[in-house]
């Protein structure tokens, strides 16, 4: 028997849910060498700004056991040159979803840069990503109070007529406040979750490994969090989810669909493994079969 691994994100079809995540398969081009893209059913490009980015100083990435810390800063060529020369590159080699994850650090900021992705006929999906600092909040990020999400979320709704993904931080006390702050601002879907604020410190030269001091945590470490974080929200909210947070395998990807996710994101294992998708992918068919699982949107949310 075939087994259907097609999914739906706002009318938008995928051949199946696995979509490497932003900031782990830079502009996908990177690895269009190294297998056919058109085996993943979406990617979430490097996250982008206005106006281009250096990032942080080095070091910016630390290894954990269950994982990896990173401070890379947003480093980006800027959104013009997202849209007239990485977009149209990858279109050219990949049929899938293409999602531009997007960040800024103050609302007219994101409004202005999702104006002109919003311009770009390649792009299906504007991703959101509010863990950005609010420069003119006193560098509280958007995505850890509910006013200020939902401030971005609608100022961004004004300016796209594309399919709107809020990516949210997990570093809040209440993620479903915020995730429903964000559907009643005009989010049509939501990204869950961003890496976890952590640390490594190198015990001889007692200084931290990063040189920022702290970065985001992803990894197998973040799943079962991840996990509940997205089982939580898509409990609460109408919209659909796009599940992410240590996903490393095809049992990872059916676990999240089980817990409300439509489509899945892998991050962290990218790195580890630049093959990690195409193996999920192939993966699934064998899982589905074992498990007596015909089509994989019969099973989203079904726990």
């Amino acid at each position: 028997m075939v087994r259907d691994l097609s999914t739906s994100l706002c009318g938008i079809s995928l051949k199946n849910p696995v979509v490497p995540a932003s900031g782990t398969f830079g502009f996908g081009l990177e690895l269009a060498g190294c297998f056919d893209l058109n085996c993943l059913g979406g990617i979430s490009l490097k996250g982008t700004t206005l106006e281009p980015r250096f990032g942080n100083p080095t070091p910016r990435i630390a290894e954990c056991e269950a994982g990896m810390l990173n401070a890379v800063g947003l480093q980006n060529p800027g959104v013009e040159a997202l849209v007239r020369e990485k977009v149209p590159a990858l279109r050219r080699v990949f049929d899938g979803c293409i999602i531009a994850n997007i960040s800024g650090f103050a609302v007219e900021e994101y409004a202005a840069c999702c104006r002109i992705a919003d311009d770009c006929a390649d792009i299906d999906i504007i991703e959101l990503n509010i863990s950005c600092p609010n420069v003119h909040g006193g560098g509280m990020a958007f995505g850890t109070d509910p006013e200020a999400a939902a401030e971005v979320t609608a100022a961004v709704r004004a300016v796209t007529s594309k399919p709107l993904f809020v990516k949210l931080s997990p570093n809040v006390s209440d993620i479903v406040a915020i995730a429903r702050a964000c559907e009643d601002a005009g989010a049509d879907g939501l990204t869950l979750v961003n890496t976890f604020l952590g640390m490594r410190i190198d015990v001889r030269t007692r200084r931290p490994v990063l040189a920022n001091g702290t970065g985001g945590l992803s990894g197998p470490a973040i799943f079962p969090v991840a996990l509940r974080m997205v089982h939580q929200v898509s409990k609460a909210c109408r919209i659909p989810v796009m599940g992410c947070g240590g996903v490393a395998r095809a049992q990872d990807v059916i676990e999240m669909m089980m817990a409300g996710a439509s489509a899945v994101q892998v991050g962290a294992e990218n790195i580890r493994n630049p093959y990690a998708c195409r193996q999920i992918v192939s993966g699934l068919p064998g899982l589905m079969e074992e498990l007596g699982i015909e089509r994989l949107s019969d099973i989203i949310g079904c726990v």
